[in-house]
C-alpha cells in the first residue's frame, strides 16, 4: 500500500532552547529564511506524502498561521508588484493537506503518535520527528517508503552514534541485509551500558504499519513514566520484524542551540542569496579564532 500520510510530533516544550522557545516554538525557529517545520513538511511532500497531521500543544498557533494563507502579506506584495514573493508565500499554504491536533498532556512521543489514529486509519504512515532535520540529496522519508514497499515491514531511519551518547537515544539489534539496509529484531530506549545492543539509533524518521496503534494503546508506561514509541516499535520488531535504513546525509538536532546554529551554517552556505558572502565571512572569522 502506498504511504500517503505523515505525522509530525511537535508538542515538546523545547526546554533546551530556552529562553527563545518561551515565545517562539523551537520548530518555528528559522534556518536561514524558513522555519525548521517548513523543511519537515517539504521533505514529506517531496516523498509523495499528500496528507500531514502536526501534533502541537498550547502556544504553538504560529505553526497553523504559517501554513495558512496570509491576506495581509499577499495584499502588500500585490500592491508592490512582488509577484515572485507572492507566489512563494501561496505555495506554503498549498504544499499539502495539513491538519493540526493538540497533545493536551505531555505523555510522551508514543502518546502523541496515538492521537493520529483516526487520521491515519488502516494505512501505513510516516513519522517525521519535529526535532530532527536531515540534510540529504534524496529525502530520507522517500527512501524509507521505498524500503517499506519492497519488504512489507515497518522501517526506521538509523545512524551510528558515539558510545558516550547512546544512553540519550535508543539502541537497535540489527543484522545487515543489503547496502545500508538492516533487519531489526529488537531495540531499547535510553539503554544503560550493559543493555546496549549496537550503536545504531533511530534519528528522526520512521515508516510504520497501522498495527502500531494497538501496541501503543496496550503499552505500559516506559522511560520517564511516558508512552514511548520506541517500546511499541520494539514489540513490533520482536514479533514481526522491522527494517532499518542507515540513511546518508547530515542529521541536525533542531532541539538544541548548537544544532540550530550548525543547520543555519550548513544550509546558509548553499543558499543562493547569501552563500558567497557567508563563505567569505566564515573564512575570515575562523582566522580570528
Amino acid at each position: 500500500m502506498t504511504v500517503r500520510k505523515a505525522v509530525i510530533p511537535a508538542a515538546g516544550l523545547g526546554t533546551r532552547m530556552l529562553p527563545g522557545s518561551k515565545t517562539v516554538p523551537k520548530e518555528m525557529m528559522t534556518v536561514v529564511d524558513k522555519p525548521a517545520m517548513h523543511y519537515q513538511v517539504e521533505e514529506a511532500v517531496k516523498s509523495g506524502i499528500t496528507d500531514i497531521m502536526i501534533i502541537t500543544n498550547r502556544g504553538k498557533d504560529s505553526m497553523e498561521d504559517y501554513f495558512d494563507y496570509s491576506p495581509e502579506y499577499e495584499n502588500y506584495l500585490t500592491k508592490k508588484g512582488k509577484m515572485r514573493e507572492l507566489e512563494e508565500l501561496r505555495k506554503i499554504a498549498e504544499m499539502a493537506n495539513i491538519t493540526f491536533i493538540r497533545q493536551k498532556e505531555a505523555k510522551g512521543l508514543g502518546h502523541a503518535v496515538l492521537l493520529a489514529k483516526e487520521f491515519v486509519g488502516n494505512e501505513p504512515f510516516a513519522v517525521i520527528y519535529g526535532d530532527d532535520m536531515i540534510e540529504a540529496d534524496k529525502p530520507t522519508t522517500k527512501s524509507l517508503i521505498e524500503i517499506y514497499e519492497k519488504y512489507g515491514k515497518g522501517v526506521v531511519g538509523i545512524k551510528e552514534v558515539s558510545p558516550d551518547v547512546i544512553s540519550k537515544y535508543c539502541s537497535l539489534k540489527v543484522d545487515k541485509v543489503d547496502d545500508r539496509i538492516y533487519s531489526c529484531t529488537d531495540m531499547i530506549e535510553k539503554p544503560t551500558p550493559d543493555k546496549v545492543m549496537s550503536y545504531f539509533s533511530i534519528l528522526g524518521r520512521v515508516v510504520l504499519p497501522p498495527e502500531i496503534f494497538h501496541l501503543l494503546e496496550t503499552s505500559e508506561l516506559g522511560y520517564g513514566g511516558e508512552i514511548q514509541l520506541t517500546d511499541s516499535m520494539a514489540t513490533l520488531a520482536r514479533e514481526v520484524g522491522l527494517m532499518a535504513y542507515e540513511f546518508p546525509g547530515i542529521h541536525h538536532d533542531m532541539g538544541s542551540k548548537l544544532g540550530l546554529i550548525k543547520a543555519n551554517i550548513s544550509f546558509g552556505i548553499k543558499h543562493p542569496e547569501i552563500s558567497q558572502d557567508l563563505k567569505i565571512w566564515l573564512k575570515n572569522f575562523v582566522k580570528t579564532l
